[in-house]
């Protein structure tokens, strides 16, 4: 136990695999435990460096072990999958997880503060909301076409014309059906409700932090990206530069190079495809203000200059997604920058 440099441990609700080795790469642990037994093992053991998956629960047990006074690595499942032997158990897991974290060129990721994992949860629930409203919007509308009813789309629709439409007898809709779309209509109205709840959530958190703040300066970062992004992000310093950022974001074109061969394809879309998805949400708008008359600055210029060489505005505004994370980066990573257009 003495002898243990790396510990790696394989997550799961109840039962969890330990791997220990030492300096030389030897293995000098095989240990199975029960949850409840964990946190006193831990606490047991001389300081070394704990590596883990970044999965469910991998963060609250990196805090713990941290206090504990260990070192916490935890690694992408990708970086760890190629090194689980034959067959797959918990046992060649941690073996895996162990041998990656045994190599300086095995990124980590960083662990994340129970603020940052709140507002990560705030989002999801948020992002799962709007799903189930566009859902429930196009149901309705769906099944209104079926009846011979076509409405424009759109929120107004749906909370102003579908009552109206509902109340008019001459409408082709059976009774059964009006006290459908009704209770539809109910349904849509109260997620409509929960998504400005958060929104608010949002709101507020965004005006009491100094960095979401700093964020919200830059073009196409409103409050849904500037949160998002710093939950993201954290720590500016555990990334080398804006440009790894965006690598793992997937805003950077896709390799397949061989030889003196150079080949690029589409954007890799590795990483958080819901923060990527806002990101270019975000480009998209500001490439619009960016390009009028009035919009002036080297962003402005920039965008400009992209449009008059011909490329699609796809991929500007891709390209402009990934210049805005860097730009981010760049003011997380010093404490006194503002963004100037």
């Amino acid at each position: 136990m003495k002898n243990i440099s790396i510990l790696s441990i394989d997550l799961a609700k109840n039962v969890f695999q330990l791997h220990g080795q030492n300096k030389q790469g030897k293995q000098v642990l095989k240990k199975r435990l029960r949850r409840e037994e964990l946190r006193s093992t831990i606490a047991n053991l001389p300081p070394c460096l704990i590596a883990m998956e970044a999965c469910i629960g991998a963060h609250a047990w990196a805090r713990q072990f941290m206090k504990m006074g260990h070192q916490v690595k935890l690694l992408a499942p990708q970086y760890v999958k190629p090194f689980v032997r034959v067959n797959k158990n918990d046992q060649r897991d941690a073996a895996a997880i162990a041998l990656a974290a045994s190599l300086p060129s095995i990124p980590s990721v960083s662990v994340k503060s129970e603020e940052q994992l709140d507002l990560q949860a705030i989002h999801r629930v948020r992002e799962r909301l709007v799903r189930e409203r566009v859902a429930t919007g196009n149901e309705i509308r769906g099944l209104l076409a079926d009846m011979g009813v076509v409405i424009p789309t759109g929120e107004a629709a749906i909370k102003n014309l579908l009552p109206t439409l509902l109340e008019d007898a001459e409408q082709p809709i059976t009774h059964r059906g009006r006290l459908l779309l009704d209770d539809l209509r109910s349904q849509w109205l109260e997620k409509e409700a929960h998504v400005k709840r958060y929104d608010r959530i949002l709101k507020e958190y965004s005006k009491g932090n100094e960095e979401c703040q700093k964020l919200m300066d830059i073009p196409g970062l409103g409050i849904i990206n500037a949160s998002l992004l710093w939950c993201y992000i954290g720590d500016a310093k555990r990334f080398g530069s804006g440009r790894h950022v965006a690598a793992s974001l997937g805003l950077v074109p896709k390799q397949a190079s061989s030889g003196e061969k150079e080949k690029h394809k589409g954007i890799s879309k590795q990483g958080n495809k819901y923060l990527r998805k806002q990101l270019v949400h975000g480009a998209r708008a500001a490439y619009r203000v960016l390009l009028k008359d009035g919009a002036t600055g080297r962003l402005a210029d920039w965008a400009k200059r992209m449009k008059s060489s011909g490329k699609h505005p796809n991929k500007i505004v891709v390209a402009l997604a990934n210049k805005l994370t860097r730009i981010a980066w760049s003011l997380l990573s010093k404490a006194d920058a503002h963004y100037q257009s």
